[in-house]
């Protein structure tokens, strides 16, 4: 497995990054993490045309790892709200990544003999939109309230148009729909590198 390893590191700095970026918001329904954290599943697909399934089920495994620690780090760095890290948000991010990437690797799988852009991207279109739903959900509906009854997320319940112009929905369903259009893009956008990075590493050495 000669790029378990850099999958690994790959997926870690992203995380971490992401951890870290998501801290800062980018307009009002962003934050600069939105546009790292969906490079993960360009790793996983890359891990997983080169060395398989297995290999990168091994690699989101570290990135969990990673993600939980960061967590854990961020239940601990109090601001003016708070914790960094609720638990609502550690737990609908911990899940979402762990279902979204592993969805990710089983359908790269199934389509691996398909044209070669057809398992990259219905992977990460299926497994980013599966995270964004589990994701926002778990750490921002208010049917889920009794996760973290201490946690007030009543802002992200307040009404209001969606992504500023359409129809009136809870804020976090327009958070959730710039996330997840953010991750479209990069999911088509990410073809290129990821056809050119496969080619480079299965091409023969002169």
């Amino acid at each position: 497995m000669k790029i378990l390893f850099p999958g690994i590191l790959a997926m870690a700095v992203i995380v971490v990054a992401s951890n870290i970026l998501v801290q800062h918001p980018m307009g009002a329904f962003l934050t600069w993490g939105a546009l790292t954290y969906p490079l993960s599943f360009l790793v996983n697909d890359i891990t997983n045309r080169l060395e398989g399934a297995r290999a990168a089920r091994v690699v989101v495994l570290a990135g969990f790892v990673v993600g939980l620690l960061c967590s854990v780090v961020g239940t601990q760095i109090h601001n003016e709200f708070g914790p960094l890290v609720t638990l609502r948000v550690a737990l609908g991010s911990g899940t979402a990544f762990l279902v979204g990437q592993l969805l990710d690797v089983t359908l790269f799988d199934r389509f691996r003999r398909a044209e070669w852009w057809r398992a990259p991207l219905i992977s990460t279109l299926m497994g980013s939109t599966l995270d964004s739903v589990i994701f926002f959900t778990i750490a921002f509906s208010a049917s889920l309230t009794f996760l973290e009854p201490g946690n007030d997320v009543s802002w992200a319940a307040a009404p209001g148009p969606l992504l500023g112009l359409g129809r009136v929905v809870p804020f976090w369903v327009s958070l959730a729909v710039a996330d997840w259009c953010v991750k479209f893009g990069i999911a088509l956008f990410g073809l290129l590198p990821f056809r050119l990075i496969v080619a480079k590493m299965t091409a023969p050495i002169a």
